[in-house]
């Protein structure tokens, strides 16, 4: 199996994009506010005219441009390293959560909380240099099945976000991943997957070291974070790496809800939206009691602060590409 690249995906839309932006999208509300917007900033006769190098739009990666069920892709990416690890060193396995996540038991894992998981991912992603890190996260997307829907991982992008991604960048916006999801995991696929070039993904980072000892200097990844680009964090990795507020901003949780403040809050035409997902037939249904992804404070106050909630199974004509 291959990853869908974003040439391949942009030229299956290229010709329906001529009389429909976003096809896959239902002709709601949900549609029209997001045309709406987008003819807005970019006709210079509007009032809200926004210069194409002020067009800024930021997109959580996880429950918003793919799937993020039952957990988040990177932690079982994780699982399968840490059993491989542990099956030629099971000294590594120090604690309850390794223990588990070698047994692939994610209940086990969850036990341990925030610190269980991170455990998990320290001692999977450490001693490796980063071009190696990514070489096997892409070739995992490509072979590693979903254990619900039997798709590749890398597949399970959602169709409407590609059409989003592809219709803002025609209209002069550049698209930015800002993600709690590893920095050089996701690094891994977004040119390929959506379009989206390294430089303009931000996400949780990890401690990383140059090494020159051999006959090519290397960056070793040796697990921990130094910065993790969730809730407040999302503003911060937006100035850290952008240097420029977004007039658009698009999330799925809770942990997007400072991205949309921060973004909306600007002066001038913004647009804030949230992934709601309520389609257990094509997909998941999950807001406020998910242990991923929870969706709550956005639910209670995103209308009223003038975000756009999408409904998953009202808004969205189709899920997956292809399907």
């Amino acid at each position: 199996m291959r990853l869908l690249t974003a040439t391949t995906c942009l030229t299956l839309l290229a010709v329906a994009a001529y009389a429909d932006p976003l096809p896959s999208w239902n002709d709601t509300e949900a549609k029209s506010a997001i045309i709406e917007f987008v003819e807005t900033v970019t006709d210079p006769a509007s009032e809200d005219f926004v210069p194409q190098a002020d067009r800024i739009a930021t997109f959580d990666n996880d429950g918003c441009l793919w799937a993020e069920q039952p957990v988040y892709f990177q932690l079982l990416y994780a699982i399968d390293v840490l059993k491989e690890k542990a099956g030629s060193d099971p000294s590594i396995l120090t604690s309850d959560a390794l223990k588990a996540g070698a047994e692939g038991d994610l209940e086990g894992i969850l036990a341990g909380g925030m610190e269980g998981l991170l455990e998990v991912i320290n001692v999977s992603h450490s001693g490796v240099t980063v071009e190696d890190f990514q070489s096997s996260a892409g070739a995992w997307l490509e072979s590693a099945v979903h254990p619900s829907t039997e798709m590749p991982f890398g597949e399970m992008i959602y169709q409407p976000m590609l059409e989003l991604l592809a219709y803002l960048r025609d209209e002069g916006f550049a698209t930015y991943i800002v993600s709690g999801g590893g920095i050089d995991f996701i690094r891994a696929f977004a040119e390929d997957t959506y379009g989206i070039p390294p430089w303009q993904v931000v996400g949780t980072e990890g401690d990383t070291t140059y090494a020159a000892d051999g006959d090519a200097p290397t960056l070793i990844k040796n697990g921990g974070i130094t910065f993790l680009d969730d809730k407040e964090g999302k503003p911060v990795g937006i100035v850290r790496h952008i240097g420029q507020r977004p007039i658009f901003a698009a999330g799925n949780s809770d942990g997007d809800f400072q991205m949309l403040e921060y973004t909306t809050a600007g002066d001038g035409a913004r647009f804030g939206m949230l992934v709601h997902h309520t389609d257990a037939d094509r997909e998941f249904a999950y807001d406020r009691d998910s242990h991923v992804g929870q969706l709550a404070r956005g639910l209670d106050e995103g209308e009223d602060r003038g975000w756009l909630i999408v409904d998953m199974a009202q808004d969205w004509s189709k899920v997956w590409p292809g399907k």
